[in-house]
């Protein structure tokens, strides 16, 4: 796990220093080693690394191939690097780690290795005979990598951070990107909240040299699902699916345990993280280190069922005991830490923290689990809307009128969201599943911006992918998990996780996530899916190794006393947020003042102004314009 730079188009002497200025921005991510690499005429590479895997300086980066003829600055883990190794006999290999790996199926397969890895990565590729660039992000997005190109030529990084410090970025909001965050609170990629800064998608790859840049797709997640359904494999529909998510998570798990430093796993108690404590105690042969944060006040803590689990296992438990005035004081510290921003980072921040704190450097997670197995309340409210369907035969005004009836009867987000769907022209996933992650309605964004509205990305994502082939061809609620993964997951859970687990040096590894899994479950039927319960089908392929009360518990998440400290402790830095963007002219000064005095009236939760306290406070700490 690392930092990866670079600079295509020019190797100069400004160059050289952008580079490094890139490279030095990102030493949180990796401070076991720094290096460079250039030909001195149109590249420059970057990287920073957290040594997991053979952890000698033979193994640093950016690195060689054997020949001379390729250079690679490699950020992630591919897991299977091992059996890999045993294909690949004939190379001369000096390291026992992945990155070498990784370089020499490169020069073997070229493109094609990219499908024989399996993990998570973001990759720089230089061709030293061709004078070609490679840029590539694994299958699921796990890896950030941010692209920019200009008079400079094409710049990457692995944090947007990285590109500032180039000094060769504008710092100019995208305000296209900003009312996509207003809406969602995040922004959906390829863009980002920095005007010319993009990600490259997920699955995607980026081929540049003297003449052009071109970007393709070498995975999609709806394509190879519908490959499993179409191949009739008997696990899409029938009693053997339990077997086959079982194996492919066990299989995961075990390869995510390969490490040259320690690690452990997350524990909250929680069905999805768990199931993979149960399984590494399983196919492991050493004691599992586990980690729960738990707090002193009784009504934000759920370590009993960590406990429990820990227990059961026998694992060497960590309980890291905060109280919520802890958590409250590293607010500030996670604010810093953040590269992009989002209204949930603090959380992950914190438990990272404490994390590292405990001796860790690797870390699992079971992040994924509610996306592929229909766990959120989000599954079950779409394919209850799609069922009433028959609501679309009535008038439009009628409609409307009832929705403004139940807006009256039951103030709140959840009704004025009902009555945004009842004024629409359907309720299949496509056209609901988007009103449900909104974080502001289009009223609300409208009054922020002065009524600037552009093309909801969610909603125009979820119609090309959902209501056309190979996404249509699906399960309902695989559909679903496709918007899950694309948005909530994707851009909002995962880019956290890397952000705020990376800024303690902290590798994540999440096991749920491979693509084999992601795969098989997006090709299984409803009914097999979601017989009556959520993640049915995960906790019969666990069978007995959770015990009920773990399965049967009411899902909490992680709530804290957000609004009390909002009102309180943190009262100056959500002004001082709310401030920046009214006086640098970014959002509508009076609507900012109502909706904090909403919030203050408890009309408002404390979720929709948060977003923008932090969405202030990074434009602040970066002078955004």
């Amino acid at each position: 796990m690392c930092g990866i730079t670079g600079i295509h188009g020019k190797a100069d002497a400004a160059a050289w220093a952008a580079a490094r200025r890139m490279t030095a921005a990102l030493a949180h991510r990796g401070p076991d080693a720094e290096g460079h690499w250039t030909n001195d005429n149109n590249i420059v590479l970057g990287h920073r690394r957290l040594s997991i895997l053979d952890t000698s300086e033979t193994a640093n980066q950016p690195m060689t191939s054997h020949c001379g003829r390729y250079v690679l600055a490699f950020n992630g883990e591919v897991y299977n690097y091992l059996e890999l190794r045993e294909e690949l006999h004939n190379y001369p290999f000096k390291t026992t780690g992945d990155t070498e790996v990784v370089l020499a199926a490169l020069r073997e397969w070229g493109t094609d290795a990219l499908r024989r890895f399996n993990g998570m990565f973001a990759l720089a590729l230089w061709d030293t005979h061709e004078e070609k660039l490679l840029l590539a992000r694994d299958r699921m997005g796990i890896k950030p990598l941010y692209i920019h190109s200009g008079d400079d030529g094409l710049m990457w990084a692995s944090e947007v951070r990285a590109l500032l410090a180039s000094e060769k970025v504008a710092r100019k909001l995208d305000r296209v990107g900003l009312i996509d965050f207003l809406r969602y609170q995040t922004v959906h990629g390829p863009r980002t909240l920095i005007e010319g800064v993009e990600m490259l998608p997920a699955g995607h790859l980026l081929w540049a040299d003297d003449n052009e840049v071109r970007t393709e797709c070498w995975w999609d997640a709806a394509t190879a699902a519908k490959g499993h359904i179409d191949n009739g494999e008997p696990w899409t529909y029938g009693p053997s699916a339990s077997t086959a998510v079982r194996d492919l998570l066990m299989d995961s798990v075990s390869l995510r345990m390969r490490s040259d430093v320690p690690f452990g796993a997350f524990l909250s108690g929680g069905i999805d993280s768990s199931a993979v404590v149960a399984l590494m105690s399983e196919v492991g042969d050493r004691r599992v280190a586990t980690f729960n944060v738990a707090f002193h006040e009784d009504q934000f803590d759920e370590s009993q069922y960590a406990r429990l689990i820990a227990q059961r296992y026998d694992t060497d438990h960590h309980e890291i005991r905060l109280s919520a005035d802890d958590f409250l004081a590293a607010v500030p510290d996670a604010l810093a830490a953040t590269d992009h921003p989002s209204g949930d980072g603090p959380n992950t921040y914190v438990v990272s923290q404490a994390t590292k704190k405990a001796g860790l450097t690797v870390a699992l997670s079971g992040l994924g689990g509610d996306e592929l197995f229909a766990g959120y309340p989000v599954f079950r409210r779409t394919v209850d809307l799609l069922g009433k369907q028959w609501a679309m035969a009535w008038p439009k005004g009628l409609r409307r009128a009832a929705g403004a009836a139940y807006k009256v009867a039951k103030p709140g987000i959840a009704s004025d969201k009902l009555a945004t769907l009842l004024a629409g022209q359907s309720l299949d996933p496509a056209s609901t599943y988007p009103v449900s992650r909104r974080v502001l309605l289009e009223a609300d964004v409208k009054r922020l911006t002065k009524g600037t509205s552009t093309t909801d990305s969610v909603a125009q994502w979820c119609k090309a992918q959902l209501d056309a082939s190979p996404g249509l061809d699906l399960p309902v609620l695989s559909r679903i998990s496709l918007a899950e993964m694309h948005t909530y997951m994707q851009h909002v859970l995962l880019r956290d996780t890397d952000q705020m687990s990376m800024a303690h040096a902290l590798e994540v590894r999440v096991p749920f996530l491979d693509h084999r899994l992601v795969e098989t479950a997006l090709a299984i039927s409803d009914p097999i899916k979601f017989p009556h319960t959520p993640k049915a089908l995960l906790t019969q392929a666990l069978g007995k190794r959770l015990p009920r009360e773990i399965i049967d518990r009411p899902k909490m998440g992680f709530t804290l006393p957000w609004d009390i400290w909002m009102r309180g402790a943190l009262e100056d830095t959500c002004k001082q947020g709310l401030d920046t963007l009214s006086q640098r002219g970014i959002l509508e000064g009076k609507a900012l003042d109502n909706l904090w005095r909403g919030f203050e009236q408890g009309h408002i939760t404390w979720s929709r102004v948060w977003t923008l306290v932090s969405l202030g406070q990074w434009i602040e700490r970066h002078d955004l314009h």
